[in-house]
């Protein structure tokens, strides 16, 4: 696949967000994977540690398709990217639905987990670059529109998924019907962003070399070897594990939290606060990225977590008293767990410069990854220990939000230690003529 055609002059860079949105909103399906746990558990005979597999093994994959292919998507161009995005994570569709139709678990935690992920991890880090190259002055407001896609996709998944195993049925033909349905319409849907999008004209307003920018420029590699760049990986590993936490596990938790109480919370409704989570994950992707430009990305990752650790607190000691400060707290924790995500390319463009921040940004997910195994593991495995021990309700999780709370604060003081990067790090800047006028057009 060669690389994407080269915007012509007056292309509006305004088109390339939604571009990003096609695929970002068809990937972020992953954080409805909640909606079909109960249904595999069932028909599967799973417990909740062996249903968060595809799931774990997906976020997995995902930081290390990322990191391992960032590269190749700063050399080949996101519409490269996008195409293999949408073959793998399509295809992992394909496979899940065989899986489920033969009851082979295996197959679901192969399709959904490993080749599905594999398409998460190039998707996600698709546009990144080129959006901020296109959006030089506003990196962290340009990486939210996009990013707000990925939380904003169970939005709309959720409540599609519930529906198509409410009309096919949740044993495991239902599940693989579905599936097969998700698989098909991902494909077409995410075909818009492989023909729509475009990359900025190399005639030097919006350059991709060391000097693109102006600013100190670090390359990949240099990063790696730099404190900055693992403070970074801290701060969202911690702030992915405590969102994650949740949200893997959104639709059983908080029927556990009122399983006992006057009016339980319903089948129905449970998937409706996985689509308020996920709103909440959207919101904050565009509202807090887009406020970072304004106050920094310090200040603002100061809220995340400092924030993010007062809401669990809550949850672990009043959740259960009131449906209203639940959602509300989860609401609070899923919105900074979406603002990390959409703040952290800008972070990155800040400490690094934009010459090689795809890739920096693809090795920097394996943050994610690593969060994608402790948020669900802390979770699921300490509520199977607990249920096995006879308890129920809101004790099933009060270890686990107290640990939630601990690596927040290790992620806040990881934040207050990253300072400029020392220049011995940076890019050499090539002799050449002076920069040329970088505005772009509106």
């Amino acid at each position: 696949m060669s690389s994407p055609p080269v915007a012509p002059p007056g292309w509006s860079r305004w088109l390339v967000p939604p571009a990003a949105l096609s695929v970002h909103l068809s990937i972020g399906q992953a954080y409805a994977w909640s909606v079909f746990k109960p249904p595999l558990e069932s028909a599967l005979h799973l417990d909740g540690t062996q249903s968060a597999l595809p799931f774990q093994l997906a976020i997995v994959m995902l930081g290390l398709s990322a990191a391992f292919g960032g590269t190749l998507v700063e050399r080949n161009g996101p519409r490269w990217a996008m195409t293999v995005a949408l073959v793998c994570f399509s295809s992992g569709f394909l496979i899940s639905a065989l899986g489920a139709q033969t009851q082979q678990f295996w197959l679901i935690v192969l399709g959904y987990g490993f080749v599905g992920g594999i398409g998460l991890g190039i998707g996600y880090i698709s546009p990144v670059s080129t959006l901020m190259k296109w959006f030089p002055d506003r990196p962290g407001m340009a990486t939210g529109i996009a990013i707000m896609g990925f939380g904003g996709g169970a939005l709309i998944a959720s409540p599609w998924s519930a529906q198509m195993l409410e009309s096919f049925g949740t044993d495991h033909s239902g599940i693989a019907l579905a599936f097969l349905v998700h698989g098909l319409a991902y494909a077409v849907f995410m075909t818009l962003g492989v023909l729509l999008v475009r990359v900025p004209r190399p005639d030097g307003r919006t350059a991709s070399g060391p000097r693109a920018a102006g600013g100190a420029q670090v390359s990949a590699r240099g990063a790696l070897r730099t404190p900055q760049f693992w403070f970074l990986w801290v701060v969202l590993c911690t702030n992915v594990t405590a969102g994650i936490g949740i949200l893997e596990k959104a639709a059983p938790m908080i029927t556990d939290f009122f399983a006992d109480s006057s009016t339980p919370v319903s089948v129905s409704a449970a998937a409706g606060f996985v689509a308020l989570l996920s709103a909440a994950n959207m919101a904050g992707r565009i509202g807090w990225s887009s406020t970072s430009d304004l106050i920094g990305r310090k200040n603002i990752y100061r809220l995340y977590l400092g924030v993010g650790a007062l809401m669990y607190l809550v949850l672990a000691l009043f959740g259960d008293t009131s449906k209203p400060l639940f959602v509300l707290c989860a609401l609070v924790v899923l919105s900074f767990y979406g603002g990390g995500f959409a703040t952290v390319p800008a972070y990155l463009k800040d400490l690094f410069g934009t010459y090689q921040v795809g890739a920096i940004h693809g090795r920097l997910l394996t943050a994610w990854s690593t969060a994608g195994v402790l948020g669900p593991l802390i979770v699921n495995w300490i509520a199977d220990r607990q249920e096995d021990a006879g308890r129920h309700g809101p004790a099933l999780y009060g270890l686990s939000f107290s640990i939630m709370i601990g690596l927040l604060l290790v992620g806040f003081v990881a934040n207050e230690l990253i300072r400029p990067v020392h220049p011995r790090h940076h890019v050499p800047a090539p002799k050449e003529a002076p920069d040329v006028q970088r505005e772009q057009p509106a």
